[in-house]
């Protein structure tokens, strides 16, 4: 099974951006960083997702990473599907920090559950066709609007929306030119999919 390893962010200062993401969210293996000045403007079509275990997690990741130099997209509320805010780090890179519990059940932690990509795309069958035939899994499929895949433990989930429900969602204009700024890695080799987003081969935490 082809499972996203990791993602990679290109930034034009790793430095100062592995100083920010650990300060705001620990460490996390899933993510990684290194130097690119690929023009881009606008939305770069993704978000990450940390998922959490209840709102006051939540709440916890958004004022580290507000402290740390991230701007508010969309402060943390509840949702019918739970609570979440969404910040966006110096780099420009989109995070949403996420739960389905609506209360809390204990203390603050800063451990999260799952990293979550979500890819926006122009036609989400078409997309999940050709990942299916990358051989990911679905795991849940919602027609035209929205499909995850099946994530082993430790690496990254992938989910494809609508391109402009994606940045309703993260709070900015759908419009964006340039370069996604991120490439994924996976255990399929190195392809491109059909809306610009670059895999390259990456062997999983436990193999690396």
């Amino acid at each position: 099974m082809t499972s996203l390893a990791s993602v990679t962010l290109e930034v034009a200062d790793p430095a100062s951006a592995e100083t920010f993401y650990h300060t705001a969210f620990g460490h996390v293996p899933q993510v990684r960083l290194r130097a690119g000045e690929e023009p881009t403007s606008g939305f770069r079509g993704f978000t990450l997702t940390l998922t959490v275990s209840q709102p006051s997690t939540v709440e916890g990741f958004m004022e580290s990473a507000l402290a740390a130099g991230a701007t508010t997209l969309k402060p943390a509320t509840k949702s019918l599907w739970g609570f979440g805010g969404v910040v966006q780090a110096p780099d420009g890179t989109i995070w949403q920090i996420a739960t389905s519990t609506k209360k809390n059940t204990g203390p603050a932690t800063r451990e999260y559950d799952e990293v979550v990509l979500l890819l926006g795309v122009e036609d989400v069958k078409a997309t999940k066709e050709f990942y299916v035939g990358r051989g990911l899994t679905v795991r849940k499929s919602y027609g035209s609007k929205y499909v995850d895949f099946v994530a082993e433990a430790g690496t990254v989930t992938l989910g494809l929306y609508k391109r402009r429900a994606l940045a309703k969602v993260a709070g900015v204009p759908a419009d964006g030119t340039g370069s996604h700024r991120i490439v994924l890695g996976g255990t399929a080799g190195p392809f491109t999919d059909p809306d610009g987003f670059a895999w390259e081969t990456a062997p999983l935490a436990a193999e690396a």
